[in-house]
């Protein structure tokens, strides 16, 4: 198979297109990424010499760039894509053109030329749960509460609406927040990690009561490569990492591993709108493509802050 990988560049993007290479010896992979903020080409250095890859730089807005590569291609997997919350309050353009009005520019794509498409999105469409309420499932209503995940949600409905209309062979995973090597350091525990390791406090959102469910990106890259190759046309799959806890308790996790005390944790004021509990039903992930996740939330923090540390 001859993969087209939006945003391979980017964390969770440059890890699928590492795992790609690596446990599948007759793919090849096209990596088509804008190198913005987020995008670095040090995270695809590992296959920078394989001859079974290839690295465009390039915007998914640009239609005729998008076309003449997803032709040449057996699937696209769409990580292309702007994340930050936080950025997407203080401005919701980027967000609009990337995340809505790129996806339109892959899907017409692969709409003219017949291929294959999976578009990675994220459990924030589903908006927030109470405390008692069951996890997210694939049939819970969507109910983005800030500029991202709206963005994020217009693109899934997008998506939808070209199965229906067009034809167009596609799947969806949601997924919780991911974590590991390679995380661009604005994100929470990148950042917390680089800002303990070399003697900096780390801003805690509020009381830090907000949960979170965290997945390692390994298996995350392993369920998006799994419904790619078995998922059922039309469908959507949720992937998270048994990782539910609250920012405050894994921020005592990663004072620990990077040997600081409390006094390293500085409250600030919440986030506007900040969701205060996130969790993830892959039940059918489980059942239907076999999936399920491997790594823990403590073996997955070492791993992550040793990698951290080797950078240092």
């Amino acid at each position: 198979m001859k993969i087209l990988v939006t945003g391979g560049a980017g964390f969770i993007g440059s890890a699928f297109v590492r795992y790609i290479i690596r446990e599948h010896a007759n793919d090849e992979v096209i990596t088509l990424d804008a190198l913005t903020y987020a995008g670095n080409l040090e995270n695809l250095l590992d296959v920078k010499d394989n001859p079974r890859h290839v690295f465009v730089k390039g915007d998914i807005c640009d239609r005729k760039l998008v076309s003449d590569f997803v032709k040449k291609c057996d699937a696209v997997v769409h990580f292309a894509a702007e994340t930050h919350v936080d950025r997407s309050i203080v401005g919701a353009s980027e967000f609009v053109r990337t995340n809505v009005v790129g996806t339109l520019s892959i899907l017409d794509a692969v709409k003219e030329h017949g291929k294959r498409l999976h578009h990675i999105s994220t459990d924030e469409v589903f908006g927030a749960l109470g405390p008692k309420d069951p996890p997210f499932n694939e049939n819970t209503p969507y109910a983005p509460r800030n500029p991202y995940s709206a963005s994020k949600a217009a693109a899934d409905h997008l998506i939808r609406s070209y199965v229906i209309t067009h034809g167009v062979k596609a799947t969806i995973s949601n997924c919780s927040n991911n974590y590991g090597p390679y995380h661009f350091p604005e994100k929470m525990i990148p950042l917390f990690i680089s800002n303990l390791l070399s003697g900096k406090k780390v801003p805690v959102y509020g009381k830090g009561d907000q949960m979170r469910d965290w997945i390692y990106v390994e298996d995350h890259v392993r369920g998006v490569d799994l419904a790619l190759r078995n998922g059922k046309i039309g469908e959507t799959y949720l992937f998270g990492g048994d990782g539910e806890i609250t920012n405050l308790e894994l921020t005592k996790k990663l004072l620990t591993l990077c040997g600081r005390d409390e006094d390293a944790i500085e409250f600030v004021a919440d986030r506007p709108g900040h969701d205060r509990r996130y969790a993830v039903d892959y039940s059918k992930a489980k059942r239907e493509l076999g999936w399920e996740p491997k790594i823990s939330l403590d073996e997955g923090l070492k791993r992550t802050v040793k990698w951290f540390k080797a950078k240092l």
